[in-house]
């Protein structure tokens, strides 16, 4: 099965209104990243074992990690989580930078290190959340 009808079967199978949203959502992501590579995870390790939500990745950028080894891995993320939607933020390194800079201004939304949790997009604004995605995308220096 390819990326793209992953991606479309996942976000099928959410209930109203988080599938519409998930699906605004990646309308708006492939907007401002058009030849992006997709990536789809199911939330399973090699194992079959569940140990995440299923997302949807955006984008490309190489994680260097303490012991020299790299990994290549999404620049954004999407995932339907049990309470509402998940975005994810890679390759910040500073990692107040998203609370202090979009937080305040986001509306109703939990804001971590590199995550932007909320309950419904009403509950947001959309173009904080569009000015951290962007963000983010510009932090990986990497072609999109």
């Amino acid at each position: 099965m390819t990326v793209q009808k992953q991606i479309k079967e996942y976000i099928t199978a959410q209930p109203e209104p988080k599938r519409s949203e998930m699906q605004e959502l990646h309308g708006m992501i492939l907007a401002l990243m058009p030849d992006c590579k997709l990536w789809f995870l199911d939330g399973k390790d090699e194992k079959g074992k569940i140990v995440s939500n299923p997302n949807i990745g955006y984008g490309s950028q190489t994680s260097e990690y303490a012991n020299g080894k790299t990994r290549e891995f999404y620049q954004i993320g999407v995932s339907a989580n049990t309470t509402g939607i998940s975005v994810y933020i890679m390759g910040v390194e500073d990692k107040k930078y998203l609370a202090q800079t979009f937080g305040r201004d986001l509306g109703k939304a939990s804001v971590t290190g590199y995550c932007i949790k909320f309950k419904t997009l009403a509950n947001i604004k959309v173009d904080v959340l569009k000015a951290a995605i962007q963000y983010g995308i510009g932090q990986t220096n990497i072609p999109h």
